[in-house]
């Protein structure tokens, strides 16, 4: 009992610390240290084993795909590649439709395996002349971005490059395209179900009184420079998502393996520098940058991951596992609230999944075989959960999106909340439903 209570007091402590903004590469084997003494495991050999195990393990699993996703992000960046389908997209559906544009905009970018750090600042200024020329409150615009660029394409769309999306292969034995029908449900729900909401608060500011007004620090308007053909710009994400979802098993490779996203990641780079050659004195500090950015990303989740490790060495942790597996219904329900919990309290969708399916994933998977549920169902349900409670005050990418849009908590977190927070976890509970009903994934 002592170790349970040990183990609830490490993850408040870690949703509280986490909360206050410190970093999860201290807190996190902090909060281990505390779970370990209270169930008898000595602090030094569980931080110096279990923790650095966990923590290990996964940069060895996945540091190739953090690597080389930062860097194709960060080179179609600087190509102009990004905001080349940005804006092509916002010019094919218009004003009129400039919620939807740019919601549609940031989806392909993170289908196509950009980093949601990347289309934030990549996206940000289109979005703001998009909804200047439609007079939308600057208010929206975080919340239109969070929808595109961190829910649907993120953990739900079947095929997606995101690390949210991959990282239940390796515990399921799954693939990215895992549980299609579920996956593009959901997609429906977070897609249309967003905009509508977004639309809906657009006409409630615009009662109000509220349009767009320029920020006091608004930056004067630079000239248009000069794009490259939307039609080449988009070869490289289509490149990703075809070689990902296709190639491995042309050539051996198994579901799961991370050796795919590799393989598909290198594809993509590759197109953008061969069609970009002209731009290549961008390449070096292109990479330079996202390969930085990958080891402070990896680290965070792989600490994360860490925690999940000593949790599982825990003697109070078979009572925890019970507790959760009996959460009443179906199994899939309590690895939602596992998952979801879990990225609430570190602030992080892949490291709460990622401290989840550490501990837990095992189990998850014997359930599955013996209760004849398809592992492509836990695959769907883990990645959609990551996605729900994340996106809490804290969240990193939340505070990255209203720091680069000039917006305070108190301005645009509520239709953040609502289309990254609320909608996924209410999309979770009717793809549920549905597999409880139909048994379709």
């Amino acid at each position: 009992m002592l170790s349970l209570i040990g183990i609830f007091v490490g993850l408040v402590l870690l949703m509280f610390l986490a909360f206050r903004g410190y970093s999860i590469v201290w807190i996190a084997p902090l909060c281990a240290a505390i779970v370990a003494f209270t169930g008898g495991l000595d602090i030094l050999d569980a931080y110096l084993g279990s923790y650095m195990n966990g923590l290990v393990g996964f940069v060895k699993a996945w540091f190739p795909a953090f690597l080389l996703s930062a860097v194709f992000g960060n080179l179609m960046d600087v190509t102009g590649g990004a905001k080349s389908i940005a804006v092509w997209l916002t010019k094919v559906m218009g004003s009129k439709s400039a919620i939807a544009s740019i919601v549609l905009g940031c989806a392909l970018l993170t289908y196509g395996g950009v980093s949601l750090f990347v289309v934030v600042f990549a996206v940000y200024p289109l979005a703001l002349a998009v909804f200047k020329e439609a007079n939308i409150s600057r208010r929206l615009i975080p919340g239109t971005i969070a929808c595109g660029a961190f829910t649907f394409t993120m953990t739900a769309l079947p095929g997606s490059p995101q690390i949210q999306n991959l990282i239940p292969t390796q515990y399921f034995g799954t693939d990215a395209m895992a549980a299609p029908i579920m996956g593009l449900t959901a997609s429906a729900i977070l897609f249309f179900g967003g905009v509508a909401y977004l639309e809906y608060r657009r006409k409630k500011y615009a009662a109000n009184g509220e349009y767009f007004i320029e920020a006091d620090n608004a930056i004067a308007t630079e000239p248009q420079e000069r794009l490259p053909s939307p039609l080449l710009a988009i070869l490289p994400l289509v490149s990703v998502i075809v070689v990902l979802n296709f190639v491995p098993p042309l050539i051996g490779f198994k579901n799961g393996d991370p050796k795919n996203i590799v393989l598909a990641l290198l594809a993509g780079i590759s197109l953008v520098i061969l069609l970009n050659l002209k731009q290549r004195s961008h390449f070096i500090p292109a990479i330079g940058k996202g390969a930085n950015g990958a080891v402070g990303a990896i680290i965070n989740t792989a600490a994360a991951v860490g925690f999940g490790s000593v949790v599982r060495m825990a003697p109070g942790f078979e009572h925890l596992t019970a507790m959760i597996l009996n959460i009443p219904g179906s199994p899939l329900i309590s690895l939602s609230v596992a998952v979801n919990v879990l990225a609430g309290a570190t602030g992080s969708a892949s490291g709460g999944m990622g401290i989840a399916l550490e501990a837990l994933g095992e189990k998850y998977l014997a359930i599955a075989k013996q209760a004849s549920i398809s592992p492509e169902a836990f695959h769907r349900i883990a990645s959609l959960s990551s996605g729900g409670l994340d996106t809490m005050p804290h969240n990193g990418a939340v505070l990255t999106l209203l720091s680069n849009t000039g917006m305070t908590h108190r301005d645009s977190y509520l239709e953040i909340a609502v289309t990254s927070f609320i909608m996924p976890i209410v999309a979770t509970i009717i793809v549920i439903l549905l597999f409880s009903l139909f048994g379709i994934y």
